[in-house]
């Protein structure tokens, strides 16, 4: 997409339609398959051809897509930006069923470091991945999206909790419990999953199994401020990487060696099958190359990317910035530094990066924790020691960071994605090996 308007305006559709890792990387595999990338199953043989462009989905939440470029793969190597497709949120438990005083609730657990008090007092929708049998005893899973409100987590009333604006804590066991109806008589949580099921055409389902159910806010993703400066949405921690990634490798060029990784559980430390410390990429990248030593030659003329948001620097809380690494919402991606390898940065990667900003006429800004602080992590650090490839952590600036709703400026995410574009068509990257 070439104008602001329109990528933004697809950006929220991505957003609204993507309430977990399995919607999103579903919503990613309709818009690759849209673009001409072929569909590979890790089970067949592949056979992949210079000029060929193909995807691979695992778990259904992760999702691997990348170019056979025309160029030589070992002289040239690989242009790699990675994301990650989940975010934190409520997750049903497998025996959820709370009866009390006539209310029907649902036990949740929180995944990730979820800022949990802005969970109060919204319409809460449902979705997820269910597994289920059918009449023929035949395993079955299918994608579930209730996006109407069926649960809330009400706040209690301020007349009942005096302290509540000096010194609230919520406990994820006691308080967090959502609401879903009143009745009586006793509820199967299974049984309504499988009304649900049948109001969304599924209808042919005998028992439900289990399930991976996350709630979500049902608000959907907006162009907000006065003069529409800001995107509020839910999951912009990192479904907006996810994005831009994508945006920047359909504008890939056909002598390119192109991967875009969205991993799933990056929020929980990335160890699984799925994840950035699990084999999924390199998996890949070993049936590409063909064999160990063109793997390694390639890997030796390589570049990842990882794009994961970055603290834009609050108005109302600016001393928990170091003075002078305080980036500002629209004022450019954000190369993100940590001595200690939180993040992957070096000198070679983030001059590569600030020459690709200046050559495509976009800002670029730093970060650095305070350090009095203990500074976060992402998937680049886990990308960089498993494959040894060089590696630059960047992200858009972002306000309010795993909370239920986060904000970040209308234009970074259209920036990012020019200067991601032009980081897929490097043909030398001029950086030490």
């Amino acid at each position: 997409m070439s104008d602001i308007h329109g990528f933004n305006e697809d950006l929220l559709r991505f957003l609204d339609a993507s309430p977990t890792p399995f919607h999103a990387v579903e919503t990613m595999a309709m818009a690759l398959r849209a673009a001409g990338f072929e569909a590979l199953d890790e089970r067949d043989e592949w056979q992949l051809k210079p000029g060929g462009r193909y995807f691979v989905v695992r778990n259904g939440s992760s999702l691997v897509a990348f170019s056979c470029g025309e160029s030589n793969l070992l002289q040239r190597g690989w242009r790699m930006v990675g994301a990650h497709t989940d975010s934190p949120n409520l997750k049903v438990k497998p025996t959820p069923e709370l009866h009390r005083h006539g209310y029907f609730q649902l036990g949740v657990e929180v995944y990730g470091g979820a800022l949990l008090n802005p969970w109060f007092d919204r319409d809460l929708g449902l979705a997820g991945r269910v597994n289920y049998e059918n009449s023929q005893g035949d395993m079955r899973s299918c994608l579930l999206n209730i996006a109407r409100p069926v649960g809330l987590i009400p706040s209690l009333a301020i007349h009942l909790d005096r302290e509540a604006n000096n010194s609230r804590t919520v406990n994820p066991q006691k308080d967090l419990p959502v609401v879903l109806l009143q009745s009586d008589e006793k509820q199967d949580f299974r049984a309504l999953l499988a009304e649900a099921l049948a109001a969304q055409g599924v209808a042919d389902v005998a028992t439900v199994l289990d399930y991976e159910l996350s709630f979500y806010d049902c608000q959907n993703a907006a162009i907000v401020g006065w003069n529409g400066d800001f995107i509020a949405s839910a999951r912009l921690d990192n479904l907006l990487s996810c994005y831009i990634g994508m945006q920047a490798l359909l504008k890939s060029d056909a002598q390119s060696h192109t991967i875009l990784v969205c991993n799933d559980h990056e929020e929980v430390g990335s160890q699984s099958a799925v994840g950035a410390q699990g084999p999924m990429l390199e998996s890949v990248l070993r049936r590409i190359a063909g064999d160990e030593v063109s793997l390694q030659r390639a890997m030796a003329n390589s570049m990842m990317i990882s794009a994961d948001n970055a603290h834009g620097i609050h108005p109302n809380f600016s001393d928990r910035h170091d003075a002078n690494h305080g980036p500002l919402l629209n004022a450019g991606p954000v190369i993100k530094n940590n001595v200690n390898q939180r993040y992957a940065t070096n000198s070679d990667t983030s001059s590569l990066f600030r020459r690709l900003c200046a050559d495509e006429d976009v800002a670029v800004q730093s970060f650095v924790v305070r350090s009095d602080m203990a500074c976060g992590s992402t998937v680049g650090p886990l990308t960089a020691a498993a494959l040894g490839v060089k590696t630059l952590d960047v992200g858009v600036p972002t306000f309010a960071m795993h909370s239920i709703r986060e904000l970040a400026g209308s234009q970074d995410a259209f920036k990012l994605t020019k200067v991601l574009a032009a980081f897929y068509g490097l043909a030398e990257l001029g950086v030490a090996n």
